[in-house]
């Protein structure tokens, strides 16, 4: 078996803000509000109702369109969340977060070219926009544009220091040139930042491997991905790696 670093895109979902007052909010924003708090308990059916009835009250509210295509991304209903970050676009073109979240689409569906396009719109709309620097790292990263993946994830460092993901994905950029001492001290990086991060305790067990000399590290390591893992697929690489040390 070929055992690769993981390289998994960690996105964050970008809903538009809720501005309104309580006392005054709009029938519309009602069930904007409850679509985002049905969505935060994992109703994701009665989430895409909510923002539904949201948009036959307010089809110009481009914010609508926006979660609604979150919650069709989560559900990997990756057509109906590109048709709703479209809507969203077009009623609002300077809406970053949209370019952004259908970036995260594109990713997903291996489209990276695309995807960077939409994160080259987010960036300029948003030149302070962490996640949209850290993805675009990551779609870099997976065309072995390794100096641009770089660029992106040290953006991202820069303008959010405790993004773990970047500094997870910079890991992986690294290792990818063989610059194992710089990758170990990325991955170390992440998961000080998120003792859970169980992806990161796989990469860094890999380039432990890879360096050699340091299998007590690497084991170490993948038990504690196997701990803290909540991805069977991971699971089971970190497990069948193990094995082979």
């Amino acid at each position: 078996m070929n055992y690769k670093r993981r390289i998994i895109l960690a996105t964050c979902v970008v809903f538009a803000a809720t501005l309104a007052i309580l006392s005054c909010v709009s029938p519309a924003q009602e069930h904007v509000n409850k679509g985002e708090a049905y969505f935060e308990q994992g109703q994701s059916d009665e989430a895409i109702a909510e923002y539904t009835k949201a948009i036959e009250l307010a089809p110009q509210l481009a914010s609508s369109y926006n979660n609604r295509g979150l919650v069709y991304y989560s559900k990997h209903e990756f057509d109906k969340a590109i048709a709703d970050f479209d809507k969203a676009i077009e009623l609002d073109p300077q809406y970053a977060e949209a370019y952004y979240n259908r970036g995260n689409v594109y990713f997903q569906m291996g489209r990276f070219q695309t995807a960077v396009a939409d994160y080259d719109k987010a960036t300029a709309l948003d030149s302070k926009f962490a996640a949209a620097y850290n993805s675009r790292g990551y779609a870099y990263l997976y065309a072995s544009q390794f100096n641009r993946a770089i660029a992106d994830f040290d953006k991202a460092i820069e303008l959010n220091p405790r993004l773990s993901q970047a500094y997870n994905g910079r890991g992986l950029t690294y290792g990818n040139k063989d610059e194992f001492d710089k990758a170990i001290a990325d991955f170390s990086k992440a998961i000080a930042l998120d003792p859970t991060y169980a992806e990161a305790y796989f990469n860094r067990a890999y380039d432990y491997h890879r360096k050699g000399g340091e299998l007590e590290k690497a084991r170490s390591d993948l038990e504690k991905c196997i701990e803290t893992s909540t991805d069977p697929g991971l699971t089971t690489a970190a497990r069948q790696l193990l094995e082979r040390l």
